[in-house]
């Protein structure tokens, strides 16, 4: 689908990020809350140290194929929206459109909500304060929400200086973990590696794996705000996810030297654990900081970038009208903003985040997958076409990338059907609205 020139409303969006912002953009977009309570339940999969960690190296080898295909897509189509032009441009608006349809209601608004609670929840039991964990929820959704709309260097000024102190709460678990916790002592745990119900294991320690690795493709949703998208994003992708395969390695081997596989698998806050160990009760309080930061970090992550998925479908046409403006002032989307914040409010305010959760791999890596499809459809279009980035090892690469995407997709199903079920029933309410919006569109034009 051929696009004409840029209108005013996307002309006016300031190019004021760099290779630094995007690189914090993707590392921001990735960690979470997650990492420091996943490891646990992997570990309730596979009960072996070397499959604990093993899976997240698997995991990580998923996220740099990742990088390597979306760096090329930043690289051919350094516009605003990221893997929504992705879609719209490889296979036509109604698969942009039901990813944008997803996003906000299923994919970026579940996931803030969650870690939202998780964000208030720790607050709280820091500082004890007398007031519910979904009003602070909200509270801190909304102070996130009026930071990004005084503009984007505001809000991505936040975003890395959080990045940055998450980096270092990690990386003070680790260093804590190897250098003042006991060694765990292993009891001999047998596993046949190529036996089916090893396999199975594998397959279902993949689905919080992956959920933990994704959000990469997040930092592509502000390329048009980039100075030099083409460059920088394809850059800040790399480095971003190479970054976070290091961190997220090296929180399993700690969490397996500290904890063991069994006492990782009992664990319920297996970070927590670990600090404890290694340096007292002052230990247990600072992760909890780093939890809160982690967490305060990933919410500005978002509310920085996937509102710019909204404003490029209103672009198209494909929604609101009033969703595509511009502030004159601040030269950010600030309706797409605040349409971000108000629905993962609502869905924080609702309890029902928790459901939510358990669905959004099964919708999200359907369009990780089409994402990596979508480079097969733009090198075979377009093949002499110039790019400052090309994937190494394509077709392998990307191959072994969307592969990837649709296996975890399979074991998040047979895992969990009918929360599976539920997040397609909601995507595929996106058909009749995306048809409705087209022919709104198609009426407008001809008018």
């Amino acid at each position: 689908m051929n696009r004409g020139p840029p209108t005013v409303e996307a002309q006016r969006l300031a190019r004021r990020l760099t290779m630094f912002d995007a690189t914090m953009l993707v590392m921001g977009g990735i960690i979470g809350s997650g990492i420091f309570v996943t490891p646990a339940e992997v570990a309730r999969h596979v009960q072996t140290p070397l499959l604990i960690v093993g899976v997240w190296i698997l995991g990580g080898l998923v996220a740099l194929a990742a990088s390597l295909v979306y760096a090329e897509l930043a690289a051919r189509r350094p516009e605003v929206g990221g893997q929504y032009a992705y879609l719209r441009d490889a296979f036509g608006p109604m698969p942009a459109f039901l990813y944008g349809w997803a996003l906000l209601l299923v994919i970026q608004s579940g996931g803030m909500a969650a870690v939202a609670i998780t964000f208030a929840r720790y607050l709280g039991d820091l500082v004890q304060l007398p007031i519910p964990d979904s009003a602070l929820a909200v509270a801190v959704l909304a102070l996130l929400t009026l930071i990004n709309c005084m503009g984007v260097r505001s809000g991505s000024n936040v975003q890395s200086g959080l990045m940055v102190l998450k980096i270092l709460a990690i990386g003070a678990l680790v260093l804590a973990g190897l250098l003042f916790a006991p060694v765990a002592t292993f009891k001999p745990h047998r596993a046949a590696l190529g036996s089916l119900s090893t396999l199975a294991a594998i397959g279902a320690a993949m689905t919080p794996v992956m959920f933990s690795y994704g959000g990469w493709q997040t930092s592509s949703f502000v390329a048009a705000e980039m100075r030099d998208p083409r460059r920088d994003l394809a850059r800040g992708l790399l480095l971003g996810v190479a970054g976070v395969i290091l961190l997220y390695t090296a929180v399993a081997v700690v969490c397996v030297h500290a904890l063991g596989a069994a006492g990782l698998a009992s664990s319920k806050t297996p970070a927590t654990d670990v600090m404890r160990l290694a340096i007292g009760e002052k230990g247990a309080t600072f992760i909890a900081i780093g939890v809160t930061i982690s967490t305060l970090g990933f919410l500005s992550q978002g509310m920085l970038t996937a509102p710019r998925v909204y404003f490029a479908m209103a672009e198209d046409g494909l929604f609101f009208h009033s969703v595509a403006r511009v502030s004159e002032r601040t030269r950010v989307p600030v309706i797409a903003i605040i349409l971000q914040g108000a629905a993962a409010a609502i869905i924080a305010i609702s309890g029902t985040f928790g459901q939510i959760l358990s669905y959004v791999v099964s919708v999200d890596f359907i369009f990780f997958g089409l994402a990596g499809a979508a480079l097969f459809v733009f090198r075979r279009r377009n093949p002499d076409q110039p790019v400052a980035f090309k994937a190494p090892g394509h077709p392998f690469t990307t191959a072994f990338f969307v592969i990837s995407c649709w296996t975890v997709v399979v074991a998040t199903v047979a895992n969990n059907p009918l929360n599976a079920l539920i997040g397609y029933a909601i995507l595929a309410a996106g058909v009749p609205a995306c048809l409705y919006w087209q022919r709104k569109s198609r009426g407008a034009a001809a008018a």
